[in-house]
């Protein structure tokens, strides 16, 4: 092989020549004297040491009839070491961790800061999501916050679910996934990340340089060629691509740039000519290079940005396909073992198994690993945002398992199989380990109650069956199921579409799949704009802070300081100055005010400007303060006096009074979750919370509500705490050391390499930038006022404590007065005036509805003269009528009295106003009426319509309702003529 001398930084590059017994080419093959180099600055390994991450498929492993292993998968094999021999190395595995490791390593090595992955819940209210690498980065890109490193590199745990269909069916698809980044913030650019991305792709995972293929923007010449030039790769081995595929836009405006793929080539036997890059049964990409050099305008032009970036992407999961020889991601130590464990609980063999199974198994393994992270990072099943995306994939799951015959232990099968994701977690995530009771617990739950849905949704179906059979049966055309009841079905209901068709076809009904389609790619569409594009743009208002700092938060010493005023916002627009009476955003170099975080609402109070006597000049109330762009405080206001000018000199005051009562419902709800781990669960976790100056409120996770005896025990042991008067701790010190301490993170906080620790001795420890007091003492007494269920799972306790207790007390004591004064009775008489009130305003409606009943029964003796006959071999009775005013509850007693008076067989339909705005209808039928195939239930629907309502019933009695009492008169004709039509037919 040609040798390419090559300059790297300060180090020349010297030439590696490749092995022909490592990279084994046909003779003919066109890159027979194909360049590559590799610098000589990092690791030095032999070539010999990556040979394992090529040859893994030598007898790397063999399964038998049932799946079983010769060679154990392991997800937590150890990182590859210096000292393994060539024999050794050959014949070891090359593990996803290892590749994770190395990769965060080869980085680390280049100047490169390891950053732990961002939660799964972003911390960006543009997605729903954590869906690229990237996007814990997107303040520093738009140069909202200051770098903290200039360089850093990640795995970063990721969900995507606007192709969740495409899961199983391709090699690649993944809903979760880890996205290994290496990120410059304005730091190296392009040669650097291009020369990297191919010395970490052939030497440090030892990818032969003939498999590898390139991509670049059409335009990009600069990044041809460092590639061809600089890292010698052949002309016919760069495809230059559009702007579809690659130039990088974060939406409609903002930071953009041309990206740079490599891709790695499965069958290079099929030459060079008329290469698609986009065959997937070849290629797959498996790096993408992003250049953030540019920001596009309202106007489409683009301009240089002021900072250039670098954002990169590695698949874990396509690499680990790559390096362990597997034809998809999924037969990869990273999910392999997930779909052996589903495989066992289906008595089934997966390397035996049909497509249809195995995409089966890989829906369930692919999702499961979702759900675990999602649920371990907060995200609870629910029918809305976040909780939607778990609810569905849960549901995905349980389809898939039950169409396989799985079951599962207590009638869940789901957190059997997440055991296996946990069990691989380690290196991953950590914390998964540790919340894996309350993950397993609401698995359970979610899966227990969607087969109650699917229950439901059977009866459902039917339902739609009949009504499908029954309407063709009027029009005399062929009987179907729409797409859209289809579709609520499978999106509701958790039927899958095949299965719908299935038994619909059973019964004669056929399915509108054109229909369905459109239902499910409206569905497609909605889910790509909610979950799958990253929002950046560069606003104007970020140039208000071009030259200012960070503020200086003071406010844990002191509640008054002096202070300058930085920058002055009306509107979001900056401005010089303020006059009397206006609304302002005032931004100040330091402060004493607490800026709302961690649950906690920012501080009130003033700020004062004195004049060169030392007059004051003008007064700003600040109502309240919010954090912007990093650390820097907004303290939101109006003028209260005089005018304020940027550059002056205030005196920054906090509202003492509401910064204790912040003070006091913060450690309150500290003690408070201590109480509810020590009395209900200590697997409970906080799930949000509100510290405000009237009230405290926590959310914690807990799936029952708490019982009277236990919110007692509660509050007696907080007020116990409360007594003992313990003075609190507080120090700052490493994140990892204040875990390792066993300190509770707040939920939805965001935490550096340096934590505050906020300590009751004895009682809590957390992670905490909140105010607290400083003995328990000075929360003085604590009361519960509510605890109620807000989500699947989730609970609220609301509490008062200090100050805001006594205001509680004082108004329940005020309104305890106005009752005594109503009732004309002591406190202590209350309850017992109540409960006899009660009593007579039951008696009081019984006997009205007593009256309404005869009335009823009057007006149905009054109009049973008014029945008709129908039929010629049969004589049927039917009456149609209107009762006016009658009430819903009346008119079923009427119908029910009429329907006994006339002999069978006899037909009774009946509508009435009760109330403006509202319809009554029933129809009530003898037996020998339903003998005949004619249901109450059935026939009370479409005549509801026409009020504008719906309805049903069993074959006998149905009530409906509707909403428009004007069309009573027509909707009653319209029953009278289809009665008399259907039963002419049945008895002639």
């Amino acid at each position: 092989m040609a040798s390419l001398n090559l300059v790297h930084g300060r180090q020349s590059l010297v030439p590696f020549p490749a092995s022909t017994t490592l990279f084994p080419r046909p003779p003919s093959h066109p890159l027979s004297n194909y360049s590559f180099a590799t610098s000589s600055g990092v690791f030095t390994r032999s070539l010999a040491l990556f040979s394992p991450g090529i040859l893994v498929c030598r007898n790397s492993y063999s399964r038998g009839a049932r799946g079983s292993q010769s060679r154990v998968r392991s997800a937590s094999v150890q990182r590859v070491t210096e000292e393994l021999t060539e024999d050794e190395s050959k014949d070891s595995l090359i593990s996803g961790d290892s590749i994770r490791q190395r990769f965060l390593d080869f980085y680390a090595s280049r100047g490169h800061k390891i950053i732990p992955s961002a939660s799964l819940v972003p911390d960006d209210p543009t997605v729903l999501l954590t869906i690229a690498g990237m996007l814990p980065f997107k303040p520093i890109f738009l140069g909202k916050i200051p770098r903290q490193v200039p360089r850093a590199t990640t795995a970063q745990r990721c969900i995507r679910t606007n192709d969740v269909e495409n899961v199983g069916r391709t090699a690649r698809h993944h809903t979760f996934f880890e996205m290994l980044g290496n990120f410059s913030f304005g730091d190296y650019f392009k040669k650097e990340a291009i020369l990297w991305s191919w010395e970490l792709s052939t030497k440090e995972f030892g990818l032969p340089p003939e498999r590898l293929w390139i991509s670049v923007f059409e335009d990009d010449d600069e990044a041809f060629e460092i590639w061809h030039n600089e890292v010698g790769i052949p002309v016919e081995h760069i495809k230059r691509m559009g702007e579809d595929d690659n130039f990088w836009m974060s939406g409609a405006t903002g930071p953009c740039g041309p990206c740079s793929e490599i891709y790695y080539d499965f069958h290079p036997e099929r030459g060079t000519a008329d290469v698609d890059l986009g065959d997937d049964t070849r290629f797959i990409e498996f790096y993408n290079l992003v250049f953030m050099e540019y920001n596009k305008k309202d106007d489409g032009t683009l301009e240089p940005l002021k900072q250039k970036n670098i954002d990169t992407g590695l698949g874990l999961e396509r690499m680990a396909r790559i390096l362990q020889k597997v034809p998809n991601n999924y037969e990869t130590d990273l999910i392999y073992p997930i779909l052996e464990k589903a495989s066992a609980m289906a008595n089934i063999s997966y390397p035996l198994a049909d497509e249809q199974t195995k995409l089966k198994l890989k829906v369930i393994g692919d999702h499961i690993r979702a759900i675990v992270y999602l649920i371990s990072d907060g995200v609870l099943p629910s029918n809305i945002g976040r909780g939607y995306v778990v609810r569905r994939l849960i549901r995905r799951v349980v389809r898939a398992g039950r169409s396989l015959g799985i079951e599962g232990v207590e009638g869940a099968f789901s957190p059997v199989i997440a055991e296996k994701v946990i069990e691989l977690s380690t290196h991953i995530d950590s914390d998964v380990k540790i919340k894996a009771p309350r993950i397993l617990e609401e698995l359970k739950k979610e899966e227990l109650n969607f087969v109650q849905t699917l229950e439901r949704g059977e009866t459902l179906l039917e339902k739609m069956l009949w009504d499908a059979l029954s309407n063709a049966e009027k029009s005399g055309t062929v009987p179907c199921l729409s797409g859209k009841e289809a579709f609520l079905l499978y999106d509701t209901f958790g039927f899958p579409v095949e299965l719908t068709t299935e038994i619909a076809e059973e019964q004669g009904v056929t399915v509108d799949m054109n229909g369905f389609d459109i239902e499910m790619e409206n569905q497609r569409r909605l889910s790509r704009a909610a979950h799958n594009v990253v929002k950046l743009a560069v606003e104007d208002g970020a140039n208000v802070t071009d030259n200012i700092s960070e503020t200086e938060f003071v406010g844990y010493d002191t509640l008054s300081t002096q202070a300058v005023v930085e920058s002055l916002m009306v509107n979001g627009s900056p401005v010089i100055q303020v006059s009397e009476g206006n609304d302002v955003e005032v931004l100040l170099n330091r402060t004493p005010f607490y800026a709302e975080s961690g649950g906690q609402i920012g501080d009130h109070g003033f700020l004062y400007v004195t004049g060169s006597e030392k007059q004051q000049t003008a007064v700003v109330e600040i109502k309240d303060v919010q954090k912007s762009l990093g650390d820097i405080f907004v303290h939101k206001g109006t003028i209260k006096e005089g005018i304020l000018e940027v550059g002056r000199e205030v005196q920054a005051a906090v509202d003492a009074k509401l910064r204790q009562r912040a003070k006091v419902h913060h450690t309150a709800t500290h003690l408070l979750q201590s109480a509810l781990k020590k009395i209900i669960s200590q697997e409970i976790s906080q799930a949000g919370s509100l510290v405000a100056f009237d009230r405290l409120r926590f959310d914690f996770n807990y799936g029952h509500a708490l019982t009277d005896t236990q919110l007692e025990e509660i509050e007696r042991l907080i007020n116990d705490w409360i007594e003992a008067s313990s003075f609190l701790k507080t120090k700052v010190m490493p994140l990892k050391d204040a875990k390792e301490a066993g300190a509770i993170a707040m939920f939805g906080e965001k935490y550096g390499e340096q934590v505050r620790v906020v300590e009751v001795p004895g009682v809590s420890m957390e992670l905490c930038g909140g105010t607290h007091v400083s003995n328990t003492s000075e929360i003085r007494v604590f009361k519960i006022i509510s605890e109620q269920g807000i989500a699947s799972g989730v609970r609220r306790i609301e509490a008062v404590a200090g100050e805001a207790f006594i205001e509680y007390i004082n108004i329940r004591e005020s309104q305890m007065k106005n009752l005594c004064s109503m009732l004309k009775v002591k406190a202590e008489e209350v309850s017992t005036r109540v409960e006899k009130l009660l009593e007579e305003l039951r008696m009081s409606r019984n006997e009205v509805a007593d009256l309404r009943t005869k009335a009823a029964v009057y007006k149905a003796l009054m109009i049973a003269n008014k029945a008709f006959e129908v039929g010629t071999s049969q004589k049927i009775r039917v009456l149609v009528e209107s009762l006016d005013d009658v009430d819903a509850d009346s008119l079923k007693v009427a119908a029910e009295h009429l329907i006994g008076t006339l002999q069978d067989p006899a037909a009774v339909i009946l509508g009435s106003c009760p109330d403006e705005g509202k319809v009554s209808l029933v129809a009530a039928f003898t037996p020998a009426v339903v003998d005949m195939g004619i249901q109450a239930g059935k026939f009370i629907g479409p005549i509801a319509k026409l009020c504008g309502g719906g309805g049903g019933g069993k074959p006998n009695f149905a009530q409906a309702g509707g909403r428009k009492p004007e069309n009573l008169p027509s909707a009653l004709e319209k029953a009278r003529e289809d009665i008399v039509s259907i039963l002419s037919e049945k008895a002639s």
